[in-house]
């Protein structure tokens, strides 16, 4: 392992004809992706089939694969073969009745460290993702220690919440990597497109700035109709942070793309050396941080 940096790999990508040509477009920007010197690579949410849950649809629950189905084992063997780290977001089965949206962390050697399950499920229209996932119920946050870096991996919605963010960071992540999948309704666009892609990129980057992390999202691209609705228009704009917050690459926000950034873990020390917001932290104070609301008797 390089003690002074580690470099990540995101892969931004739209749905191919079918899911098998979807799942042949990343096999084969894994292997592009990694001659160019990736060593911790992330792929999109849900990356080997549209974004289904424009619809409720029970036949739809056909499209989840346990932990150990064909998936996940064709990317546990190709890790290995590449000596890369590779983060899988998937739709797992977990039991008959209990699906969930996942990522999978699968090291160098093709060894499983461990599956995230996403926590904050969002429910809105065309993504009505509370139809489709439990939540993850995984202990905290979990961060898994790879041959190149220690990582915490969240997903999509869950970048709105800095209390994951956080406790990520807590446990010891370097980088905390969000797979995503989140776009535009065509008939918005116009009128707030470009407030909602600012809001998505800024808490992101707040992230970064207030735990002194690394932080890598990558989206799909692509617009994918779906019967009955005006459909999604993903609008890309994968992006990787420095721990100042300072874009160090970005993609489009309309087109495939890899990105590849090497982060120095230098920069982690010396920025929390001088933005200490860790060793500031008035933790005796935050327990109300676990209730779901504070009601404030009003003033008489």
């Amino acid at each position: 392992m390089n003690e002074a940096s580690f470099t990540v790999g995101l892969i931004q990508d739209a749905v191919g004809q079918s899911d098998q040509d979807t799942l042949e477009q990343a096999l084969d920007s894994i292997r592009v992706i990694a001659k160019k010197g990736a060593q911790i690579v992330c792929l999109q949410e849900i990356f080997s089939s549209r974004y289904f849950c424009t619809v409720e649809n029970s036949e739809l629950f056909d499209l989840a694969q346990a932990v150990d189905g064909p998936l996940v084992s064709k990317m546990s063997k190709l890790a290995a073969e590449l000596e890369i780290v590779l983060v899988v977001p998937f739709f797992e089965r977990r039991a008959p009745g209990v699906y969930h949206n996942s990522a999978a962390v699968i090291d160098a050697d093709g060894c499983i460290l461990g599956v995230y399950r996403k926590m904050n499920i969002p429910d809105d229209p065309l993504y009505y993702e509370k139809y489709y996932f439990t939540p993850g119920d995984q202990p905290g946050f979990e961060v898994f220690q790879t041959r190149y870096a220690k990582i915490g991996v969240l997903i999509c919605w869950d970048q709105w919440y800095p209390e994951a963010a956080r406790i990520a960071s807590l446990k010891g992540a370097e980088v905390l990597f969000y797979p995503t999948a989140i776009g535009w309704h065509p008939a918005e666009k116009e009128s707030e497109g470009k407030a909602q892609l600012q809001a998505w990129q800024t808490i992101q980057r707040s992230h970064s700035i207030a735990n002194g992390v690394f932080v890598a999202s990558v989206n799909r691209v692509g617009f994918e109709p779906t019967e009955g609705t005006d459909g999604l228009e993903f609008f890309g704009s994968s992006f990787v942070t420095d721990p100042i917050g300072r874009v160090l690459a970005q993609a489009s926000e309309s087109v495939p793309e890899q990105l590849v950034v090497e982060c120095r873990r230098r920069l982690i020390e010396e920025t929390r050396r001088n933005w200490p917001f860790l060793r500031d932290r008035r933790v005796d104070a935050y327990g109300p941080i676990t209730s779901r609301f504070l009601d404030v008797p009003a003033e008489k």
